[in-house]
């Protein structure tokens, strides 16, 4: 399997210390660095709000499809008499 290759910009954070202690003990755990804790919980962050996005958009256009299939019932009814 290929392994995606991201481009990485090194920032400087200013994090509350029992944040940063949390992202410490985290990546020990995960034996990874602490730029990869706070980078996935950004992620998985954004993903949360993008899947929001989408739920809120799929509910709007849930709601359309439902009013029009109420309003354009009677026409696709009598198409379909005609039909067959």
């Amino acid at each position: 399997m290929a392994r995606r290759t991201l481009e990485l910009e090194k920032v400087t954070l200013s994090l509350p210390r029992e944040l940063v202690r949390y992202a410490d003990a985290r990546a020990q755990e995960l034996e990874t660095s602490r730029s990869q804790v706070i980078g996935e919980a950004l992620a998985e962050r954004r993903a949360r709000e993008e899947d929001e996005l989408a739920r809120e958009g799929y509910a709007f256009y849930a709601d359309e499809s439902a009013e029009f299939a109420a309003a354009s019932i009677g026409a696709v009814s009598e198409a379909l008499r005609y039909a067959g």
